[in-house]
């Protein structure tokens, strides 16, 4: 896979977000961080080094499923 380097902007407000060590939803973090693709910022912080976690839970107001994301380590300085 092709990444952006930590100094991409995009994945900076992300990694910034994710840097409070608490999990946020797909939706907060789209707000958040102007980004549409969060999974593909996540994924490319993990290829960086970023630990990321990934949980789905059915919290939505129909019982619909939501993603929420929690970093325990943050990226390469110099990804």
């Amino acid at each position: 896979m092709n990444h952006a380097s930590v100094k991409s902007a995009r994945l900076a407000r992300v990694a910034k977000v994710l840097s409070e060590k608490r999990e946020h939803s797909t939706l907060e973090i789209m707000e958040r961080c102007k980004v549409a693709a969060v999974s593909a910022c996540v994924s490319e912080l993990r290829c960086l080094g970023a630990e990321i976690a990934c949980s789905k839970r059915h919290d939505g107001p129909n019982g619909e499923p939501r993603w929420y994301y929690r970093m325990t380590k943050g990226p390469r300085k110099n990804g």
